[in-house]
């Protein structure tokens, strides 16, 4: 087996893929079962979503079933929905893609109060009771951070795995834990993985920005890690991101620079499961995938700049050629160059003119097709555009209902409209 590379929680770019919820006081079984109906939906579609793109590791959001693990809630989400959560799931094993859900902040096993702790072991209990209505095996895990220290963190660690050791054997068979970046480093999170029989995911943003005393490279903490991973666990999980430029120690950078992936690789075992924790989410992990294929094939890279090309137009057209130019040989793989200048693009500041040059472009699938009414709105926030009076968000927004009217997939598609 090969190293597979996922994503968290939610798919960006791609239609019909976004997750809904309501307020606890909306809460009502016909709301849940509306939402919830229209949230699996969407999982179906990120799952097709993630078939096409050969993304074999996802991580579904915790929020999937609204309020599900809420004491005050009662909604039978099992039962209503038996048949739709089988045939996912039998999608999901199908394509070998392996699932995973992450439990918020809030669920804290080793809390010093009864009551956040009940509340804790009911969210894994929903989170559990998801995955087996799934049908997954337990290689799909649960992941949970250790929780606080409470000022004793001897007792903090001793009360996590009393908690633990009541917790039910179907919770038990999914759970792992992380190092965090601020209470719990590596070396702790494995002397509680290895007393417990729990599998251990290294953190490599967490291990920098709160290290273990004890001086490792990160190769040797992932070794260590692997040790506690037995067959019935499936492949080894780690967690893998880039800290944001200019933002807190520990935030999450908006893509994965494939540069840095790429040199970061190469120290991960041959059968491994990277999960990105990035904010574009799926963009990364497509980018990953491709820039680590042993075999790459430059289709590959012909769709996924049909998806960026609008998005490169708008903030640097001499990279727009410059990608276009680097395409045209069909027996290259020239990937590492190719994301460099996306990369490049995406980071740049949109100007006007250029932003008004890629619009007109986009407005071509339209201007022959879109009513007098629609091609007046478009003219006139373009000139608003121009005159700064009118944002860029607000002419893409009109672009991208036009496509949505129109059936323009090949726009919808498209990450010009990724910040609508």
């Amino acid at each position: 087996m090969s190293m597979r590379i996922g994503y968290a929680c939610l798919t960006v770019g791609v239609p019909n893929t976004q997750l809904r919820t309501c307020i606890l006081k909306n809460a009502n079984e016909m709301v849940l079962q509306g939402l919830t109906q229209s949230n699996l939906t969407a999982l179906d579609h990120m799952l097709d979503y993630n078939i096409k793109n050969e993304i074999q590791l996802l991580r579904i959001s915790s929020d999937i079933v609204p309020f599900a693990s809420h004491p005050e809630v009662e909604f039978a989400w099992q039962e209503l929905f038996h048949e739709q959560l089988a045939s996912l799931g039998e999608k999901a094993r199908n394509a070998g893609m392996r699932l995973s859900m992450h439990p918020g902040q809030y669920t804290v096993l080793n809390s010093l109060t009864d009551d956040v702790v009940k509340r804790a072991v009911m969210d894994l209990t929903y989170h559990c009771r998801f995955l087996d209505a799934l049908g997954m095996g337990s290689e799909c895990k649960i992941i949970l951070h250790v929780g606080g220290a409470y000022g004793d963190k001897k007792a903090a660690i001793k009360r996590f795995q009393d908690n633990y050791d009541l917790l039910a054997s179907s919770i038990r068979q999914r759970l792992v834990i992380e190092n965090d970046d601020k209470i719990y480093s590596i070396d702790e999170v494995l002397e509680i993985g290895l007393d417990c029989d729990i599998p251990v995911v290294f953190d490599n943003l967490h291990n920098a920005v709160y290290p273990s005393e004890q001086q490792k490279r990160e190769s040797e903490w992932i070794a260590l890690s692997s040790e506690t991973w037995k067959a019935d666990d499936g492949p080894q999980k780690i967690h893998y991101s880039q800290q944001a430029e200019g933002k807190r120690s520990g935030s999450h950078s908006d893509t994965i620079s494939v540069h840095e992936f790429v040199n970061f690789a190469p120290q991960l075992p041959a059968a491994c499961d990277v999960m990105l924790e990035v904010k574009d989410k799926n963009i990364s992990a497509v980018k990953c995938i491709l820039a680590t294929a042993k075999i790459g094939k430059i289709e590959k890279l012909e769709e996924e700049w049909a998806r960026y090309k609008y998005a490169v137009l708008e903030r640097s057209p001499q990279n727009y050629k410059a990608i276009s130019s680097l395409l045209k040989d069909k027996s290259s793989y020239p990937v590492l160059e190719f994301y460099d200048l996306i990369e490049k693009s995406i980071g740049t500041i949109s100007e006007p003119g250029k932003a008004k040059n890629a619009a007109l472009h986009v407005w071509g699938y339209f201007k022959d097709i879109a009513t007098q009414s629609e091609k007046r709105r478009f003219e006139s926030l373009l000139e608003q555009y121009r005159e700064g009076s009118a944002t860029l968000q607000s002419l893409k927004r009109h672009l991208y209902r036009l496509s949505e009217k129109y059936r323009q997939d090949y726009l919808l598609q498209s990450l010009y409209f990724y910040d609508v």
